[in-house]
């Protein structure tokens, strides 16, 4: 491939992935809002709220079934010029998560109590982790439409809009945070439930917003010819992608939800330490997941366009490009991380435990950036599948496993959960380095020729 072309490639990536990292950061930050407020009201609070934010998290991956392969057929699609199929695809998508959305907030409004009771929350954290779950779970359906607003505008080119969405929507989470968890303005402070509150309107301001965007700028409509008869090939193409996509990230969550009713098991120290690093670590591997989508999306293109090669030189160049930006950004992260640390409690042990764990989490780094780009990468080929059963095998045995293993039987507590995921992180990415040169995934996309 001629320099010329590796330079419009990477113009093309960086046209996506420049917006897609600012509201990466800004999603982020709606979460590190949250932890941060709260850490003024207490340390529970922050305990009790990140275990609800691991289950809500979980229940939100139901709607990636469809918004994965909302994302990757459109991109496809868009590549091959097939304009009806992309209109199909987005209006199904908008089906299926409107009923999977309402089915999900009814889950989590009525069993909040239950599903916290079946993660061992202790009755100092309940009362918390009850209310703010009841409140965003009952909105989770907004989400779920924004996700799939979001993944169609995304793959169209148009990446900057759900960017310019998240800017309003932390601004007003701010605002509502502020207002209502301290009771600002004339309102009660709510605590915990002025927060969610917050986190529940303005998904649904976002959901509005993205709506009108469409509309205005990637389907102006959607015809009901193209739904008669209904599509169901488009349904079976986006559950062939989004099943095992999804299941992946299925996969890792719940991983994740084991692993902190491990933690809890430890105390409600670690499970604070561990609230404040995932949320501080985020920002490491944000460009990661920024340029890994970008690049996701250009690969899906360039599938559908017939050009494998340029897929593949360009999925080499997004690769190294994470691991060497995460890295700097998590070694600066270790090297203030009891200064940051400082900033959000005054617990010595809390901050003693951030500490060491952002130290070895430098490692845990080389390998989370291949894993977030093999991931997007191989899925917008068309090879979904592979993740799926790489992630399912490893994460399991070694992560969940090696956290039990080295977390609580030899009793070496978050520090040695965290030399788990080290394990983890890097094993999954040697494999997916080794799948990606094979070149396996070129035979597996959606667009026949």
């Amino acid at each position: 491939m001629k320099k010329i072309s590796q330079e419009s490639l990477k113009l093309r990536l960086a046209k996506l992935a420049a917006p897609i990292f600012i509201e990466t950061l800004l999603i982020m930050m709606l979460g590190a809002v949250d932890v941060i407020m709260l850490s003024r009201h207490s340390d529970t609070s922050v305990a009790a709220v990140g275990v609800v934010n691991q289950i809500i998290m979980l229940t939100f991956l139901v709607f990636e079934v469809i918004n994965l392969g909302t994302s990757v057929l459109c991109s496809q699609y868009i590549g091959a010029r097939m304009e009806k199929r992309v209109v199909q695809v987005v209006g199904v998508s908008l089906i299926v998560n409107l009923v999977v959305g309402l089915t999900v907030s009814l889950f989590l409004c009525t069993l909040n109590r239950t599903i916290l009771g079946w993660m061992g929350l202790g009755p100092e954290l309940m009362d918390a982790g009850s209310g703010y779950m009841r409140i965003v779970g009952a909105f989770a359906f907004f989400q779920a439409i924004s996700m799939t607003l979001s993944a169609s505008l995304r793959s169209a080119n148009k990446a900057v809009y759900p960017m310019l969405v998240t800017v309003v929507v932390n601004l007003l989470n701010i605002l509502g945070n502020y207002t209502l968890i301290f009771g600002k303005f004339g309102f009660p402070a709510l605590g915990v439930e002025g927060a969610a509150i917050s986190t529940a309107f303005s998904r649904g301001v976002a959901m509005v917003i993205l709506f009108i965007i469409l509309f205005r700028k990637h389907i102006r409509r959607f015809p009901l010819s193209y739904f008669r008869p209904f599509p169901f090939e488009e349904l079976r193409n986006l559950l062939k992608v989004g099943l095992p996509s999804a299941g992946e990230q299925l996969s890792y969550s719940s991983s994740q939800v084991v692993i902190a009713f491990l933690i809890n098991k430890v105390g409600v120290e670690a499970l604070a330490a561990r609230t404040y690093c995932v949320n501080i670590i985020m920002f490491s591997y944000l460009f990661c997941i920024s340029i890994a989508q970008g690049g996701a999306i250009c690969i899906g293109y360039l599938i559908g366009e017939g050009k494998p090669q340029a897929a593949f030189i360009l999925g080499k160049y997004v690769m190294k490009k994470s691991i060497l930006i995460t890295l700097i950004l998590s070694a600066i992260l270790a090297v203030s991380g009891r200064t940051i640390l400082g900033w959000l409690t005054t617990n010595p042990e809390i901050i003693r435990l951030g500490a060491m764990v952002l130290i070895i989490d430098v490692i845990l780094e080389i390998g989370r950036p291949i894993n977030i780009f093999a991931t997007n990468a191989l899925r917008a080929a068309g090879d979904v599948n592979y993740p799926f059963y790489v992630g399912l095998i490893v994460m399991w045995s070694v992560a969940v496993g090696g956290s039990y293993l080295l977390g609580i039987h030899l009793g070496w507590g978050l520090l040695g959960m965290w030399v788990a995921f080290v394990l983890d992180e890097n094993i999954r990415g040697a494999i997916f380095v080794r799948r990606w040169y094979g070149m396996k995934w070129v035979s597996k996309g959606f667009v026949r020729r």
